[in-house]
């Protein structure tokens, strides 16, 4: 399955690819924004293609990739099971909870919590 561009719930999402390239620097990131500028409002990244060092807040790349989010007005969505970096980590778990009580990074487990939160959510 290539990225597809998708309504879900009422919203347009660029739906990733879980065997897509990884999402290893900000160039990277950059070039998801530029696919989702064909129109989505929402990218769904499966958190199997982010570089383990979005997982470690220490490298700094997390925030540097959500930061570019949010400049450009674009929601992300990291779609996956990420318990395991969760258990490593008290300030990824800080961090999780944060960005999934706002409106521009979320954390889900899969495309159907997606759904939910789109649904849910202010447009």
């Amino acid at each position: 399955m290539a990225d597809v561009v998708q309504q879900r719930a009422g919203v347009t999402v660029l739906v990733c690819d879980p065997a897509g390239p990884p999402v290893a620097t900000a160039a990277d990131a950059l070039d998801l924004i530029g696919a989702a500028f064909l129109g989505a409002q929402v990218v769904a990244l499966p958190a199997s293609r982010l570089d383990p060092d979005f997982f470690s807040l220490g490298t700094r790349f997390a925030g540097e990739v959500m930061q570019k989010f949010v400049n450009y007005r674009l929601r992300l969505a990291v779609v996956g099971d990420i318990s395991a970096h969760l258990a490593a980590s008290a300030a990824l778990r800080a961090l999780v909870h944060e960005s999934n009580r706002a409106d521009h990074v979320w954390f889900v487990p899969d495309l159907d919590a997606l759904d939910v939160r789109l649904a849910a959510a202010p447009r």
